[in-house]
């Protein structure tokens, strides 16, 4: 028997949990766990559901659209390990905690390659049996250099893309071409504090939270829908050295958080904001 998650999306109306149980038992199916959610102001009901059988997976598409709607977002996937691509700059902290992760295989995903515009991670990266493609900004456009990386990164099929602190804003085309597949990790000051060293900016004025966001990349920056959050507290006997590193320590943890999300299918984007069945 194989493990499937089950993923629905639809139009709330009566009965419909029964529903969705009739057509699952008539399958001879084992539901192994189960999240529901209703929006109740749109009346929009979420479900993710992992069922263990052997399953005729386009007949059981058919009766449940038949069941729901033709217009329900419905997916049914095979339970595995994602692709991942990473793209980096110099920073090391969420590469080289993704790289460990996936060497011991402690999170449902593959990282088949690493793309970068600086040479510096190339040994860190090799270190792990990795591809490494290093791919140079310099003396092109934006556009210019989406493209390289994008075609690069095609032939590995990733099903998601992840920014371990990429430091540059990716093009239209590119993200057009990866919706609600491309996860970025950045601290929790923006936009208070905008530009170089944000931690000192943030140890002048006194914060006593720092924290972290993971999200989906769309076209306005730092502003897709929210995957994860966290913060920790600090005080005034942190230097601004201090809050770097706690700052670092919790993106490395957060990004790891949303990649497991996402490459568990636990995830659903609806608008710019996401329903995450933890």
């Amino acid at each position: 028997m194989k493990s499937y998650i089950l993923q629905i999306e639809t139009k709330y109306t009566k009965g419909l949990v029964n529903n969705i149980a009739g057509v699952l038992f008539t399958h001879n199916v084992e539901i192994v766990n189960n999240h529901a959610f209703v929006e109740k102001e749109n009346e929009v009901f979420f479900r993710r559901t992992e069922i263990l059988g052997d399953i005729d997976e386009v007949k059981l598409l058919y009766d449940l659209y038949i069941t729901l709607s033709e217009k329900a977002k419905i997916i049914l996937s095979e339970k595995r390990k994602k692709d991942i691509v990473v793209l980096c700059t110099k920073e090391h902290h969420c590469l080289g905690d993704l790289l460990i992760k996936n060497y011991f295989n402690d999170f449902n995903a593959n990282i088949k390659a690493v793309i970068s515009n600086y040479e510096k991670l190339q040994p860190l990266v090799e270190k792990f049996d990795i591809p490494y493609h290093y791919i140079t900004h310099k003396n092109k456009t934006r556009e210019e250099h989406d493209k390289q990386i994008y075609d690069t990164l095609i032939p590995y099929n990733p099903e998601y893309i992840i920014l371990a602190k990429y430091m540059r804003i990716l093009s239209p085309f590119f993200i057009d071409k990866f919706p609600n597949r491309i996860v970025n990790i950045h601290h929790s000051f923006l936009p208070a504090f905008i530009g170089a060293n944000p931690y000192k900016q943030a140890y002048d004025r006194g914060v006593k939270l720092i924290g972290a966001t993971a999200h989906f990349i769309t076209e306005e920056l730092d502003e897709g829908p929210i995957i994860a959050q966290d913060i920790i507290k600090v005080d005034h006997k942190k230097t601004p050295a201090d809050l770097a590193h706690e700052g670092k320590e919790l993106e490395k943890v957060l990004l790891s958080r949303a990649l497991e999300l996402a490459c568990e299918d636990r995830i659903f984007v609806t608008g710019n904001k996401t329903i995450v069945f933890e």
